[in-house]
């Protein structure tokens, strides 16, 4: 790409140097600066005016330059495409080869609302990714973001393969239509029976069929997003619900960030003698101090205090039942 720039500036330069000289030949009134001035004007075709009236040999060769400058024009247009389709293999060459050496990673296949979240979420906590569209004005979203990416088409094994399927660790497909979302399991699991794949759905029958085509996990959003705004219609003061399908029942657990002070009959008690574990089934897995500290998965000897918080988790009903007997209200 620099050889041809200077290839380029080498042409030029000759035609002009070549172009003045003709002129100053040719038109005995004209000096050196008013040549060069007149081959710059003709090359660029833009017609203000000559600096004298042309002999008929000056209009030829100024014919002459304009045929070299049309001539160069065209290939620096040439050049410059030659160049920038060049850069783009490049480029593309270069994001094949990091992903080739990716190992235990992720593939995202979509970058829509969710694709996007997960991909967030996974940039975050530096966890090797990929992500598959075939949409231009996202990929220049991804690129811009500087997420490893391939703009290729999901639903076609060879993408897959070149997002390094055969050496990932799990896989969400997250395509606009649940038809391509069943497309791209059944080729994943083809692909590598071993990779976890994490599909979306919208609709209820279609999640049976990409259980069937081999999707380990199904999200359905519209589901999920219903139940999660169900949970805080109702108990607002949860601050998170899981649920868990064991396919005979569903748990729900809950969990919820409580102040000691709004628990005075907490203050100054141990851990161990708060019996929440015996009389509720709560259990406290993490205190944050006065000082702002994260205490994980505390001693049970730990004493708590007005100036603590308590992190509660528990199952949703047990929860509620814990809250009506406190009489507190953490809405």
């Amino acid at each position: 790409m620099i050889q041809q720039s200077k290839n380029i500036l080498l042409f030029f330069f000759v035609i002009i140097i070549s172009g003045a000289s003709g002129f100053y030949i040719l038109e005995k009134d004209l000096s050196i600066f008013d040549s060069i001035y007149m081959t710059v004007l003709t090359l660029s075709t833009f017609g203000f005016g000559e600096v004298q009236p042309l002999s008929q040999g000056g209009k030829i060769w100024a014919m002459i330059v304009i045929l070299f400058g049309v001539s160069g024009f065209a290939m620096i247009v040439s050049s410059l495409n030659t160049s920038i389709i060049k850069f783009k293999e490049y480029k593309v060459k270069k994001m094949l080869n990091k992903i080739k050496k990716l190992r235990h990673h992720y593939i995202l296949c979509g970058f829509g609302r969710m694709g996007a979240v997960i991909a967030k979420e996974l940039h975050e906590k530096n966890i090797a990714f990929v992500v598959v569209d075939i949409n231009e004005e996202k990929i220049k979203k991804i690129n811009d973001l500087r997420y490893l990416n391939l703009h290729a088409d999901a639903t076609f094994d060879s993408t897959l393969k070149d997002a390094g399927i055969m050496h990932s660790k799990g896989i969400a497909i997250t395509l606009d239509t649940d038809q391509d979302n069943l497309f791209v399991t059944m080729s994943a699991k083809n692909l590598n029976p071993d990779c976890f794949l994490l599909s979306r759905c919208s609709q209820k029958e279609t999640g049976r069929k990409l259980k069937r085509a081999g999707a380990d996990k199904i999200v359905n959003p519209y589901i999920a997003g219903g139940h999660r705004m169900k949970e805080l219609l109702i108990a607002p003061y949860l601050e998170d619900v899981v649920s868990m399908n064991t396919g005979q029942s569903n748990l729900d657990f809950v969990l919820e960030e409580l102040k000691i002070d709004e628990l005075p009959h907490l203050n100054g008690v141990k851990i161990k003698q708060t019996n929440l574990r015996e009389k509720y089934s709560l259990m406290i897995i993490g205190v944050i101090d006065e000082s702002g500290n994260k205490i994980v998965n505390p001693d049970p000897e730990y004493e708590l205090s007005n100036e603590h918080k308590i992190i509660l988790i528990g199952d949703k009903n047990n929860m509620e039942l814990y809250f009506a007997d406190v009489n507190i209200n953490v809405a």
